[in-house]
């Protein structure tokens, strides 16, 4: 027996849409996977020129150039998972070198100030509402970042 309309409960459907890919480890792949996540970002709705899409753009291009800069295994690609809900546009780079870890997110230091490299992490950690590392199995390691989405 149904309840009556007044009982019934209304659920907002909820859209959650999902790329992956995995890339070859070198400069080419990272940009590879960049273009091709911003294309998929604006398929979605998140338009180029947004600041979510910019955001998104920054992470990916740190994040993408780090697994093939540290994290590259000889023979090894790197794998991009881009998750979009609601609220929320997390981004997640998998590379297979889980003993070569960033620092734990909240104790990146800013480099000497003529220093040419390490900015790239704190750049992540201003625009994503959070980020983390994870172990990945059976080797490697994953870094996710969160970006809230913007209107």
């Amino acid at each position: 027996m149904t309840p009556p309309p007044a009982q019934r409960t209304r659920q907002t459907p909820v859209t959650v849409r999902v790329f992956c890919q995995q890339f070859s480890a070198t400069p080419r792949g990272a940009r590879l996977a960049r273009c091709l996540a911003l294309h998929e970002l604006h398929t979605w709705g998140v338009p180029a020129g947004s600041d979510t899409s910019d955001a998104a753009a920054l992470v990916l291009a740190e994040l993408t150039a780090n697994a093939v800069t540290h994290g590259r295994v000889p023979g090894r690609n790197f794998e991009l998972v881009l998750t979009l809900e609601a609220d929320v546009l997390r981004i997640e780079v998998s590379d297979a070198r889980g003993e070569c870890r960033p620092p734990v997110p909240g104790a990146t230091t800013p480099p000497a100030p003529l220093s040419e490299t390490g900015r790239g992490l704190l750049l992540v950690r201003a625009v994503a509402t959070r980020w983390e590392v994870r172990d990945r199995l059976p080797i490697g390691k994953t870094i996710v970042a969160e970006l809230a989405l913007r209107p």
